[in-house]
């Protein structure tokens, strides 16, 4: 089964930090795209990060760009993404997402178009308060 479960979320106050996991199972993630993604009470989702398959080149929403830091562990099939400086329009549900790149692709740069993706995880809370 391909999986992708995120873990790491939680409340902080403006300003702190918070790592989020995302653990594949069902296939190895430096072979794949992974995206992340946000979406907050009333609004459409929004992509944040990826790091693409291969060379782990990486993108950015303006919005978080400087703040967060997408990274890959691959002895333990996990992608990160590091928070900093939180504020409190970060307040959302994050999810993780995977495209699956064919065999015969050497190289895909990632991008944050949601239907670009495959499989999601369920997500989890980000919430920023004072």
């Amino acid at each position: 089964q391909l999986q992708l479960v995120e873990s790491g979320g939680g409340l902080v106050q403006p300003g702190g930090s918070l790592r989020l996991s995302c653990a594949a199972s069902g296939f190895t993630l430096d072979y794949n795209v992974i995206g992340w993604f946000r979406q907050a009470p009333g609004k459409e989702r929004e992509g944040v990060s990826c790091v693409s398959n291969s060379d782990g080149s990486t993108y950015y929403a303006d919005s978080v760009k400087g703040r967060f830091t997408i990274s890959r562990e691959n002895a333990k099939n996990t992608v990160y993404l590091q928070m900093n400086s939180l504020k409190p329009e970060d307040t959302a549900v994050y999810y993780c997402a995977a495209r699956l790149v064919p065999f015969h692709i050497q190289q895909v740069m990632c991008n944050i178009r949601a239907r670009e993706y495959d499989y999601w995880g369920q997500g989890t809370q980000v919430t920023v308060s004072s």
